[in-house]
């Protein structure tokens, strides 16, 4: 039976950190489905299409990474791929109690889904999407926090 793990996030830019969880949780479980929501309400620097190319690109060698774009509940796109696991990042004390808000209503919502909870390498821990997007726009180098596709599709963005 394959183990089959969930890793969503907005991913406006995939980090670092982000890169790193993913890496280590195919470690843990035969396949991890990156999960990127559409997130308009966030309003994202990347379309949900871009954000899934650039997932694509940087684990295109990685034949246990399957990225798809969602716009529902987290609970049905699990279903939908047969997942029972939940990856979940925590950087700093402050994610958990919202994390752990989450797990609780996700497994209310499907009893048979655990989330498991990753904290990124040391020298990644400080790192977030939106610290990435305003040093670039500030013209600012951000190349040792972000993947060097990420890192292209930023200057192209920005200019």
């Amino acid at each position: 039976m394959t183990q089959r793990a969930i890793y969503p996030g907005t991913f406006d830019p995939m980090t670092k950190g982000h890169v790193d969880l993913i890496e280590r949780a195919c470690k843990l479980f035969d396949e991890i489905v990156i999960a990127i929501a559409a997130s308009e309400a966030k309003n994202p620097l990347f379309t949900l299409d871009e954000r899934i190319q650039i997932a694509e690109k940087i684990f295109e060698s990685n034949d246990k990474v399957k990225v798809v774009g969602f716009s529902g509940l987290l609970v049905d796109l699990a279903k939908d791929n047969d997942a029972k696991i939940l990856i979940r990042g925590l950087r700093v004390v402050a994610d958990f109690e919202y994390e752990f808000q989450l797990a609780n209503m996700n497994r209310a919502m499907m009893p048979e889904l655990e989330s498991v909870f990753l904290t990124p390498k040391e020298q990644y821990s400080y790192i977030s999407s939106s610290l990435v997007k305003e040093i670039c726009k500030m013209g600012g180098d951000v190349s040792e926090f972000v993947d060097p596709i990420s890192l292209s599709e930023l200057k192209r963005k920005y200019g």
